[in-house]
């Protein structure tokens, strides 16, 4: 294969760049020339800063997590920077478990309206960034050999057809549905969208959880305080070594508590090739 292989993704957590990874690294091995991968991590709001040019001899694996049914609407501005020039792309939305709704078909518009041929897709699950045991360590081994398994697909598909390589259709609502809303317990939808973590006296101060903020929202002189929103990544809590940051907010734990126990059958991962 004569392309050029290379990452993007959003991965506050660490399992929409598992997935996104894994897919891209097995693309290159099958190829019969060793190829570098160029990863883009645009978790952070530094990275966003700046646009990603493709070409036409590029393959970019596209990877975002799933907020309320649709691709998170903080990342659209950023979307909106970059250049595909024919540069052939495979979305993948990463959810928790719940449902992707729209997002898959959301994200592979934004991509074709840049300039991307979408020629595969994929919605895989990961542990949901609001609990610890929904989809628990997900993607799993069994999750990670359905990438490598797309992967190949993804590369027979390029390489047998070099030059004019069929889109594809992916599932979704056009227009699409708007963003999925927890009800309360009269069935009135709840809006979460301004609650922010606390902080317990666990906290040793170590500023971890203001590196992983992928809105730079975390107040470096008082980890305390929100200098910006909240999109509800899990990140500051996930990755805090004593347990410091928490939700009290009484809506927000309904509708984790409505997730955890409502969506504990099993999904699996849906490609689209």
């Amino acid at each position: 294969m004569s392309r050029n292989i290379n990452t993007m993704y959003f991965s506050a957590t660490g399992t929409t760049k598992k997935v996104v990874t894994q897919i891209a690294e097995k693309i290159s091995e099958y190829s019969d020339r060793k190829i570098s991968i160029n990863n883009i991590d645009f978790t952070l709001p530094e990275v966003r800063k700046e646009p990603s040019v493709f070409t036409k001899k590029d393959v970019v694996v596209v990877g975002v997590p799933v907020y309320a049914g649709r691709v998170p609407n903080v990342l659209l501005k950023y979307f909106a920077t970059l250049k595909g020039n024919e540069a052939v792309a495979i979305p993948v939305v990463v959810y928790g478990n719940r449902n992707y709704d729209d997002a898959l078909i959301e994200l592979k518009d934004l991509l074709e309206l840049k300039g991307f041929k979408v020629i595969a897709g994929g919605a895989f699950i990961g542990e949901h960034s609001f609990s610890k045991t929904l989809a628990q360590n997900r993607p799993d081994e069994k999750d990670l050999a359905i990438a490598r398994d797309f992967a190949k697909q993804i590369f027979n598909k390029i390489t047998t057809t070099e030059d004019d390589i069929p889109a594809i259709v992916v599932k979704g609502n056009k227009p699409y549905r708007k963003y999925y809303m927890p009800k309360d317990g009269e069935g009135n939808s709840i809006d979460i969208r301004k609650v922010k973590p606390k902080t317990n006296s666990n906290c040793i101060d170590c500023k971890l959880c203001v590196k992983a903020c992928p809105m730079g929202s975390i107040d470096p002189e008082d980890v305390t305080e929100y200098k910006g929103i909240c999109i509800k990544c899990g990140a500051c809590i996930k990755k805090c070594p004593t347990n410091a940051k928490y939700y009290d907010d009484k809506d927000y734990l309904r509708h984790k508590y409505e997730l955890e126990m409502e969506c504990t059958e099993r999904r699996e991962p849906e490609l689209f090739i």
